[in-house]
């Protein structure tokens, strides 16, 4: 007979500063984004906690009279987990741990544990473990205090080696064997995206759980992994598929979010590649989501980053199903009206109708406007097929009445 099993989730607080560079809106929009990472990792947030202060505190990041408060949360409801959605220094993670005396994470160690969670291929384990190190190396400082230094004692003296520097020697070797392993699968990945022919590549990028893979199994008839989560996609995933008579590939790949650890994107370069070798970008947004404009901005600037903001892209408006906008009494004469009171129709009469035609507004799980985005996408496709082969022109006509 099988046992019914209940999955306890770890109790976590979740902390944030209000500071001149974010306003409290902004702060409660990134602790929700903080609480659906807590989530993905298999966490309950329990408590918030926001404190006003303009420089954080270089021993424990927030004021004294607030961290008694919470230390006197976590004792009191047995608190498993404390994360701060800014990245904390080695000396601040040291010294809120030694007086919480429970598990301390920033939103980067948050981000690598759900990545190391959804690892699933050699590559993307490999491209996890090394972002863990480098981000380890630094805070590596009092982890381990069973041994103050290694043997001594008749004929033993000498400079030594203490045991942290062993430790950091050893990160350091495993950070290096790491980098040749990656080093060598890049060489075997170029080499199969070589062998790929002269296919056009077009490929979904995005904020994270805004619908890439659900859109990637729709148009190629797949299966690929798809869940109401953050990162729920790690591996980068190529399909053929073929609209009409012409065929190109589509590529899945990770998505980003605010605050990207610099780790991550260092480690995940590899990965980005299929989107540096894109010849068409499919920029997947949730227009669902309040703030969908920021995300917008963080994905161009990681698009900056490693080259890609000049590339030929479309501009998808997803989850159209799900977009309610906040209405506003007839006889309401004090509420001004915001981006949040915007209508689709008043959305694509915006900054998107500048966009000559590469905006599309669609709802992957419900199948709607699919012909649409079909048709542009294939025309973009067309277009830049027939620049590669115009002895092929005749293939593949201007209409799309086999489609």
């Amino acid at each position: 007979m099988l046992e019914k099993k209940t999955i306890d989730h770890e109790k976590a607080v979740l902390i944030g500063i209000i500071n001149r560079e974010q306003d409290e809106e902004k702060v409660t929009e990134y602790l929700d984004e903080l609480e659906f990472l807590t989530y993905t990792a298999g966490g309950e947030v329990v408590k918030r906690y926001v404190q006003r202060i303009d420089v954080p505190n270089p021993k424990t990041f927030i004021g004294s009279g607030k961290m008694e408060e919470v230390e006197a949360f976590v004792k009191e409801h047995e608190v498993g987990s404390v994360i701060f959605d800014d990245e904390l220094t080695p000396v601040q993670q040291r010294n809120i741990e030694k007086q919480l005396r429970c598990k301390i994470l920033d939103r980067t160690g948050l981000i690598l544990d759900i990545f190391a969670q959804r690892a699933q291929t050699s590559y993307a384990r490999t491209q996890v473990e090394l972002a863990q190190y480098e981000y380890l190396l630094p805070r590596l400082t009092g982890l381990w205090t069973h041994l103050e230094r290694q043997r001594g004692g008749i004929g033993m003296r000498g400079p030594g080696e203490t045991e942290i520097e062993t430790d950091r020697r050893i990160v350091r070797d495993r950070i290096a064997l790491l980098k040749k392993k990656l080093t060598k699968i890049d060489r075997q990945m170029e080499t199969q995206r070589g062998n790929r022919g002269s296919l056009v590549r077009v490929a979904l990028v995005g904020y994270t759980n805004v619908g890439k893979s659900t859109l990637m199994n729709v148009i190629s008839k797949s299966n690929v992994f798809a869940e109401n989560k953050l990162f729920a996609t790690l591996d980068t995933t190529v399909r053929k598929v073929v609209i009409g008579n012409l065929p190109f590939l589509l590529s899945d790949t990770v998505g980003f979010i605010r605050k990207l650890p610099t780790q991550l994107v260092e480690s995940f370069k590899g990965t980005l590649d299929e989107v540096r070798e894109a010849d068409l970008l499919l920029h997947v947004v949730d227009i669902s989501h309040p703030n969908f404009e920021e995300h917008i901005d963080s994905v161009n600037q990681v698009l900056s980053e490693i080259g890609c903001a000049e590339k030929e892209t479309i501009m998808v408006f997803n989850k159209i199903d799900l977009y309610q906008p906040e209405e506003i009494a007839e006889d309401d004469l004090t509420t001004e009206k915001t981006a949040r009171h915007m209508t689709l129709d008043e959305w694509e009469n915006t900054w998107m109708r500048r966009m000559g035609g590469n905006a599309l507004f669609i709802s992957a799980l419900n199948k709607e406007n699919l012909d649409e985005f079909k048709r542009r996408v294939y025309h973009a496709v067309r277009e830049i097929h027939v620049t590669r082969f115009p002895y092929n022109n005749f293939l593949y006509p201007e209409n799309l009445d086999a489609y």
